[in-house]
């Protein structure tokens, strides 16, 4: 079935699609023990503490 070319604008158009690109920026928080940045409720990959407990080994 045809459907015209024109039936919705093109402001609108482009209003419906312009949440579609957005990026979510990835949530980082700071380590307590070295400072770096890491990834939330994750073991710290830089020293291996995690809750302020020594949990993993890490070779430097």
């Amino acid at each position: 079935m045809a459907v015209p070319k024109r039936k919705v604008s093109s402001a609108r158009q482009n209003k419906r699609r312009s949440n579609v690109w957005k990026l979510k920026v990835p949530a980082l928080t700071r380590c307590s023990q070295c400072g770096s940045y890491k990834a939330p409720h994750r073991v710290c990959p830089t020293c291996g503490y995690y809750n302020s407990r020594k949990v993993v080994e890490v070779d430097q």
